[in-house]
């Protein structure tokens, strides 16, 4: 069986959707496992809340897995749970997957961002830059699992803002990835040079799913980012970025593009396929640009002038009843578009306040500055 053939519906895990997903969700999952799993209590959080891992498989090739280090980027660990069922499911690629790795997944490693929906743990500190310091609880558990289980391979699994396009085009970076920097000279060795390749066979693989929709990270070196780290241990680490897909707010269908990127990695590692991959197309991967707004509304008019400007909106992710709200924000009024929208209004709106200087609105919330008529966030979130 090819992964492509694979029913990614069939796998989804249903108990799981939309942006707001804690432990309380995954230990509800875990109660569906078959006993091919063990999982481990590797630790606690500042709030005492369990930091776990999920381990499954035999085989010889160990590759690690986290996700959820920043609070509020979730897409990842929805992916994995669909993985980890997947996995579960007595398909033949799964056993095959079994019988080739030992797998270990820490699903959530910032249980109390996961909770409050922040990039941050409880004291307020990102653990994506205390891969040296190990200020935090949480840092020192994700470091002596990797220690301990001495990896082959290393997935860092992200979302990635809505800001983010591919190159210059007008495409919104659904997946992005990179294979980290071990040095400020962003050097390229043996232990980079494997995960530039399995990037490329996942490029490969996916490329007919997600046409124009992948890009490569930014590879920036900071010894105190995680998968830098690791990649300067000698580890070959991959960073997945999950990002943003038309319609998709939720990031339900980009959980199936992060799924099926899972499943292709692994496939090309079962293999060694991806050791034959040529270096160079990992550099012809277009770079993130930080190229789109959420929302352009084109006409809005200033009704003390008679002019119309064009209003850019980013949304505000606020958690509410455990649900994540959308607040649109102001961050550009101008007479030109600077940016690319995934979402672009045509309907004449205008302000209902009265400023002397506009720019003094940016920042502000736009359904308390704007009349948008009948329009409601809603319909922008499902606009395409």
């Amino acid at each position: 069986m090819l992964f492509m053939d694979i029913d990614i519906v069939e796998y989804k895990y249903e108990g799981v959707s939309g942006r707001y997903v804690t432990t309380v969700d995954l230990e509800r999952f875990y109660l569906g496992l078959s006993d091919l799993f063990e999982i481990c209590v590797e630790g606690r959080s500042v709030e005492n809340r369990d930091v776990k891992s999920v381990r499954v498989g035999s085989g010889d090739k160990k590759i690690f897995m986290w996700s959820q280090m920043h609070g509020n980027e979730s897409t990842t660990t929805k992916a994995v749970l669909d993985l980890l069922l997947f996995l579960d499911s007595g398909n033949e690629m799964a056993n095959s997957f079994l019988n080739a790795f030992t797998l270990l997944i820490i699903p959530i490693v910032n249980p109390d961002g996961a909770f409050a929906y922040t990039r941050v743990n409880a004291n307020g500190v990102d653990l994506n830059r205390d891969a040296v310091d190990l200020s935090q609880p949480e840092s020192k558990i994700l470091r002596r699992v990797f220690d301990e289980f001495c990896p082959d391979f290393a997935f860092n699994l992200h979302d990635q803002r809505t800001i983010f396009g591919v190159g210059d085009k007008e495409c919104a970076a659904s997946l992005s990835f990179l294979s980290p920097s071990f040095d400020m000279d962003r050097s390229v060795n043996v232990t980079r040079e494997r995960a530039m390749k399995l990037i490329v066979g996942i490029y490969d693989a996916l490329r007919n799913h997600l046409p124009n929709g992948m890009a490569r990270f930014d590879d920036g070196f900071n010894l105190n980012c995680v998968g830098d780290y690791f990649q300067y241990r000698g580890v070959p680490t991959i960073l997945f970025e999950a990002g943003h897909y038309k319609g998709d707010y939720l990031r339900e269908t980009v959980r199936g593009f992060v799924f099926r990127a899972l499943i292709s990695a692994l496939s090309e590692l079962e293999a060694d396929r991806y050791i034959d991959n040529i270096v160079d197309k990992y550099f012809l991967l277009p770079e993130n640009n930080k190229s789109y707004v959420d929302v352009i509304l084109r006409k809005v008019l200033e009704p003390f002038s008679g002019v119309f400007w064009s209003v850019s909106l980013q949304y505000e992710e606020v958690l509410f009843n455990d649900r994540i709200l959308f607040l649109p924000i102001i961050t550009e009024i101008s007479k030109k578009e600077s940016k690319f929208a995934h979402v672009c209004v045509n309907t004449e709106l205008k302000f209902i306040v009265q400023v002397s200087d506009l720019n003094r609105l940016i920042g502000e919330k736009a359904f308390e500055i704007i009349d948008f008529g009948s329009i409601t966030v809603n319909d922008l979130l499902k606009k395409q």
